[in-house]
């Protein structure tokens, strides 16, 4: 994962909650959305079980990960019979899988979606989701279902479509039938799509989703719309309405700090680099790890302490920051707008006298009561680096990480 794509997932995902494609197809199956017939399965013993209650002449066995591209990685897998289902689930379980996504770590796969095959006439794409530059709903389709929908977008743009709905308006009958008329699907399947449609965006709604994924979205041999795979993504802030949603968070799939991090409201994204920083806004931390980047090293970590950060909420990041055995050395970059940099001064003096710090830390302070900062920090008796200039911030720690 690079700057951009950390910078992406803290402002995007760091707000919202994943879950694994077997909860999602419950999900769907609760709004009365056609999916395969399956179950997910933790155990050899559990696969077992299910492959001789499913009794398919096809079965599918899927990794269950947060994570894309599951497919090329070798994380789904077709199978004849029940032996053949079997060595696939004993093949897969306990695995560690890496897709473009998981980065080289990967993720372990600890359970499984063990499904009925379906014969597939037609594969589309189909999503949900809010854009933010128009303040409402999108469905995104497209006839070129099963594919990556960034390589679709690049390579045949023609084939995006988009419907934007009204929020007051809602999802209406003629959305989906317009949208299924563009893809072509047979007159008979207009209604299905229309009504399929409608029952995403209620899910979507009453849920709280930021994201509803269907890929692909099948015809059957025998003409019906199926739900093939799926992928929701929730709206964190509104969590508290929904318990059952809250009870699907799975920390396994979730690396340690950032489960730290969220537990103090911080924005972070653990790199594989060796600077650690810490900013507050993540416009500015983005630049903060272009500009490490630029003078030499890599960020080790996207943290936005945020707009309204305190002196608790410092310490609690640089705390984290100093969690991680790759951090050779910690940028604090801070702007205080609303913040007041005195304050982001104390955090990390606290900080310091709870952590033994065992690497350099160059802080640069800019805005409300910096000179105080400032003046807090070279006086606390612990060897913080001080810096005048985001460039001058940069190229200290990048030297004193070197030296």
């Amino acid at each position: 994962m690079d700057q951009a794509e950390a910078g992406l997932r803290a402002i995007c995902c760091n707000c919202a909650m994943n879950i694994h494609e077997y909860q999602a197809k419950e999900l769907f199956a609760q709004y009365g959305i056609s999916v395969p017939r399956g179950r997910s399965v933790a155990s050899l013993d559990e696969a077992r079980a299910w492959g001789e209650e499913l009794s398919s002449r096809l079965y599918v066995v899927k990794a269950q990960i947060h994570s894309g591209g599951r497919g090329k990685a070798g994380g789904v897998k077709l199978a004849r019979d029940r032996a053949e289902m079997m060595n696939h689930a004993r093949e897969l379980l306990g695995k560690v899988l890496v897709t473009h996504q998981t980065g080289p770590g990967g993720r372990k796969v600890l359970r499984l979606l063990i499904e009925e095959g379906v014969e597939i006439e037609k594969e589309l794409y189909l999503s949900l989701l809010v854009d933010r530059s128009m303040a409402c709903p999108v469905v995104v389709a497209s006839s070129a279902g099963g594919m990556e929908i960034e390589e679709t977008a690049s390579r045949s743009p023609e084939k995006i479509l988009k419907t934007y709905i009204d929020p007051v308006l809602e999802c209406q009958a003629f959305h989906g039938r317009t949208l299924a008329f563009r893809l072509g699907l047979p007159r008979e399947l207009v209604g299905d799509f229309s009504s399929l449609l409608m029952k995403l965006y209620r899910l979507f709604v009453e849920k709280g989703a930021l994201l509803i994924e269907v890929n692909p979205l099948v015809v059957t041999r025998d003409h019906r719309l199926m739900a093939l795979d799926g992928k929701v993504m929730f709206d964190d802030n509104a969590l508290f309405r929904h318990d059952d949603l809250k009870a699907m968070r799975d920390l396994n799939e979730e690396e340690p700090l950032e489960i730290q991090a969220s537990q103090y409201n911080l924005n972070y994204v653990k790199l594989d680099g060796t600077i650690g920083c810490m900013v507050n806004g993540a416009g500015l931390a983005m630049a903060t790890m272009d500009i490490i980047k630029l003078a030499g090293e890599e960020p080790a970590n996207f943290l936005d302490v945020g707009g309204t950060a305190t002196q608790e909420t410092v310490k609690h990041g640089f705390q984290i920051l100093l969690s991680d055995k790759k951090v050779k050395g910690v940028f604090v970059n801070i702007f205080g707008g609303i913040v007041r940099c005195e304050r982001i001064a104390g955090g990390i003096i606290d900080a310091a006298k709870e952590v033994q710090i065992r690497v350099p830390v160059v802080v640069r302070l800019e805005g409300t009561h910096a000179e105080e900062g400032r003046r807090m920090l070279k006086e606390n008796g612990f060897r913080l680096q001080v810096a005048n200039d985001l460039w001058e911030g940069a190229q200290k720690i990048v030297a004193l990480v070197r030296h």
